[in-house]
């Protein structure tokens, strides 16, 4: 039987086996984070040469384990708790052994934006996609069609939002030969928003065109909320329910226009507002709803450290929120001082092509082996390509010091690394290498 977004399924929804043989894969000159010591050797065999992070060079991003493990399982049980699926959003990471992490624990599906991500995807066998995004590419929709057709448990669902699409759609998987109906959900967007129908009555239009559409199959509604806000005050909260309402609004609307009985999916809930999405469309009768929150895995010293709903949740309840404790930041960027022009001057070796900037700048948390930085003078005020300038540090930071920097924004940090390191403790005196985890930008 064809599977769809909403069933349920057992197993691990991904192929672990392609997932476990990127530890076969040789190191060499192009994995920037990596010594000319491990060139040559797998994954496996240099990690079980047992590094340390004093091993790696800078500049550096890592990531550390026991927070990866806590954002899991804290991430997990909220969705348990609230009554909510969840499909992150790969394109934070695109990094296949996340992917089966955040499967293993309890994932529905994995969210994905375009069609090279999707491409990833089946590489590594994953088999429930979220596409959030329309997918329109006349050869996409062939290559989509050949996979549907040859793998009858791969279930997939993206976005239209306009008759147009719908049409293009049609005619592309009609030419292909398409011998799966492709699942899609109509989204409805906001003023000043991103993509999606702009009024209900027009996705209530959208959704019929679907109907009418002998290659495709309305399987329900989605959006995204994150593009009408962008902070946690009064005014973009209510932005959201508003939105949220709205969307709400529409599945009733389109109560009856699934024919086969099916529950049909909501999706919603980026990483910023997923609390306010659960509080909204938790409750809606004969819905599966799915977030596509993305970030959590990794966190960070930044936006998202600010927006997230765990740490909004942390601070009003005094620093215990209904998840249990708040989200912690597992990536941190790691840059050498080469530079001490002036008296409140210190350059970095880390820029723009090693670290996020467009969500806030790095900030100095200390030295490795050394003081502390948090909480001091000093602070980071611009990037260049591939430096940073450190001002106010004083004589804690001097030429040939390494810098631990929490980041802002996952997802531009993970796209400039090819491979991460992540270690056992970030805190620690002198970390160690446990894993590395390839990205596929």
């Amino acid at each position: 039987m064809d599977q769809t977004f909403a069933s349920s399924g057992t197993g691990p929804g991904i192929d672990t086996g392609a997932v476990a043989a990127l530890a076969d894969e040789t190191l060499d000159w192009r994995f920037k984070a990596l010594p000319p010591a491990a060139w040559g050797l797998s994954v496996r065999d240099y990690l079980a040469t047992g590094p340390a992070l004093a091993d790696l060079g800078t500049p550096l991003l890592t990531l550390d384990a026991g927070a990866l493990d806590h954002n899991l399982r804290t991430m997990a049980a909220w969705c348990a708790e609230a009554g909510v699926a969840l499909a992150p959003h790969g394109k934070t990471t695109m990094a296949p052994a996340l992917w089966q992490a955040q499967l293993a624990a309890g994932s529905h599906g994995i969210t994905l934006a375009n069609l090279p991500q999707i491409r990833v995807a089946r590489a590594f066998g994953v088999q429930r996609v979220l596409l959030a995004n329309t997918l329109l590419d006349p050869a996409g929709l062939g290559w989509l069609a050949g996979e549907l057709a040859a793998d009858p448990a791969f279930a997939f669902t993206s976005w239209v939002d306009s008759a147009a699409s719908v049409r293009l759609m049609d005619e592309g998987l009609r030419a292909a030969g398409a011998e799966r109906q492709v699942e899609v959900m109509v989204e409805l967007g906001g003023p000043g928003g991103r993509t999606g129908a702009r009024t209900v009555d027009e996705a209530v239009e959208i959704a019929a065109a679907v109907l009418r559409a002998p290659t495709l199959r309305l399987a329900g509604i989605g959006g995204y909320e994150g593009a009408l806000a962008h902070d946690a005050s009064e005014d973009g909260l209510a932005a959201v329910r508003t939105y949220l309402r709205t969307l709400a609004e529409l599945h009733g609307r389109l109560a009856s226009a699934y024919a086969d009985g099916s529950a049909p999916v909501v999706t919603a809930g980026g990483s910023a507002y997923f609390d306010l999405v659960a509080e909204e469309l938790g409750a809606l009768p004969e819905a599966f709803v799915v977030l596509r929150s993305g970030a959590y895995i990794a966190h960070d010293d930044g936006f998202y450290r600010g927006i997230s709903p765990l740490a909004r949740a942390a601070g009003a309840a005094g620093g215990t929120d209904a998840g249990g404790a708040p989200l912690r930041s597992a990536l941190h960027g790691w840059a050498r001082v080469v530079s001490r022009p002036e008296p409140h001057l210190a350059l970095l070796d880390a820029g723009k092509r090693d670290l996020p900037f467009d969500e806030g700048l790095p900030e100095p948390q200390r030295v490795r082996g050394g003081a502390e930085l948090t909480g001091t003078a000093a602070r980071i005020t611009a990037l260049n390509d591939q430096h940073a300038f450190l001002r106010d540090a004083g004589d804690l930071a001097p030429i040939g010091a390494v810098l631990r920097l929490g980041v802002s924004h996952p997802c531009t940090a993970f796209d400039k690394w090819a491979l991460i390191p992540v270690l056992d403790d970030a805190s620690a005196a002198e970390p160690k290498v446990t894993g590395l985890v390839r990205t596929f930008f």
